[in-house]
């Protein structure tokens, strides 16, 4: 299994003013096993520590912030030697030991020398209570669930993503079938490891579905677990309101779906709560296509997005068949759509994401991406509809802006709009997005 933060990891490690590293991420994204396999591929050895409920570690941090003894302790109870530049201290939930957040800011500042990662969900690090963040004073990195390149690696489809990454049109148009058919599996199946591997090991639909709702289950847990008691209900109400959320024709989050009378300020909390764990992504409306979009954010209108595609099919209890299958599906393609771009959208780094309608709800624009310095409207099509009548109007109002259409069309480039087939999605957006960076790159070495 390939995850493209390794490269990410692999320069923290090379980093010359390297601190010690928090890999953030929702439950069940990988966080562990992402960790324990780059030590095992760029150190000498490891040295894994899990806190949860662990009794060796309880007073680990809470004595003092004695690094020798500290780097000592976590030796002897993972029976490695610790050699600086050499081994990978991995502290695994650390959130659930008294001080253990804390103890980084040390590790920083008086042992540098070591690499140290930790892994906790955002649950636990995000929201943890009574215990300062040591800001400044680590490197993070995000994980997020698969995105449909690393699916497809993951799948054993190795040369067709390296296709989808060429964007040797030409040649994904003649395999337009087959990646129509991986674009259901992973619509399917999701990102989330554990489910990905349990379909590429069995290909049994079933039991993929089991293993998406027992994690689920876990995220129920988790809420009754770090939530205040008195947002619990008003969490699960808010999660378990999204697929009738993103169903609906306007996704816009009504209140007024989770119970009659819903108000917002009932139910604020409640939705931070969700988005500081990582469980949905908020994309906030804008009055203005405009650099930066945050300037011109309506705090009170938004959509809500799932982080995963298969944990939406899940909990909607739609049958693995109606999105396996040709046709299996017409009512609620469209949501599914919208939260598979929307997935990919996230993965992207320092991209921001919003969408535009109108006062009047006569036009609205899907999607509009802030990609470097660039603004890119989009309008999403789950088959091959190529009518863009709100982008089209949208366009001839922003002659500046360029459109990019995702639908199961072929690639095709048009005066004001590209189309983008749907799973050739993440590929573009991500070489669009390099490009980019390279000319401002260039741009600002010139001045500087």
């Amino acid at each position: 299994m390939e995850r493209r933060l390794m490269a990410a990891l692999a320069a923290w490690k090379d980093k010359t003013d390297r601190k010690p590293l928090i890999l953030l991420g929702a439950r069940q994204v990988g966080k562990t096993w992402l960790l324990k396999e780059f030590g095992k591929r760029y150190f000498g050895n490891v040295a894994y520590v899990n806190c949860d409920n662990n009794p060796q570690v309880e007073d680990l941090f809470s004595t003092d912030y004695d690094m020798e003894r500290i780097v000592m302790t976590i030796s002897a109870i993972t029976h490695q030697t610790i050699v600086p530049g050499e081994t990978l201290i991995i502290l695994d939930e650390i959130q659930e030991t008294s001080k253990g957040l804390a103890s980084l800011k040390y590790f920083c500042e008086d042992a540098p020398e070591y690499h140290v990662a930790v892994a906790g969900s955002l649950l636990g690090i995000q929201l943890h209570q009574g215990e300062s963040y040591p800001a400044g004073k680590v490197d993070t990195m995000t994980l997020y669930p698969m995105d449909f390149g690393e699916f497809l690696q993951a799948r054993g489809e190795g040369r067709m993503a390296e296709i989808l990454q060429s964007l040797n049109w030409k040649a994904i148009s003649g395999l337009r079938s087959r990646f129509t058919q991986l674009l259901r599996e992973y619509y399917f199946v999701g990102g989330m490891p554990e489910a990905v591997l349990k379909f590429v090991a069995t290909k049994d639909p079933n039991a993929v579905r089991k293993i998406q709702t027992e994690i689920l289950e876990a995220y129920r847990k988790d809420v009754s677990k770090h939530a205040p008691v008195g947002e619990v209900v008003r969490i699960n109400q808010v999660w378990l309101s999204v697929p009738s959320q993103l169903a609906r024709e306007n996704k816009k989050f009504i209140y007024g779906a989770i119970k009659k009378g819903a108000r917002a300020r009932e139910f604020e909390v409640a939705i931070q709560w969700l988005i500081d764990a990582g469980l949905v992504y908020r994309i906030p409306r804008i009055s203005k296509p405009a650099i930066p979009l945050k300037d011109y954010e309506d705090i009170s209108s938004f959509k809500l997005f799932m982080l995963d595609c298969g944990l939406l099919g899940a909990m909607s209890n739609t049958p693995p068949v109606a999105l396996l299958l040709p046709g299996g599906m017409e009512e609620g393609k469209g949501s599914f759509t919208e939260n598979f771009i929307c997935t990919q959208m996230e993965t992207l780094p320092n991209v921001t994401i919003s969408y535009y309608s109108r006062e009047d709800s006569q036009l609205e624009i899907d999607f509009v991406l802030q990609l470097a310095d660039i603004i890119i409207p989009i309008e999403v099509k789950a088959e091959e509809n190529l009518k863009a009548k709100s982008l089209t109007t949208f366009l001839q109002a922003h002659h500046a802006l360029h459109g990019l259409r995702f639908s199961m069309s072929d690639f095709r480039e048009q005066t004001t709009l590209t189309n983008v087939p749907l799973y050739a999605a993440t590929a573009f957006l991500r070489d669009t997005l390099k490009k980019r960076q390279a000319e401002i790159d260039r741009l600002l070495s010139g001045l500087l």
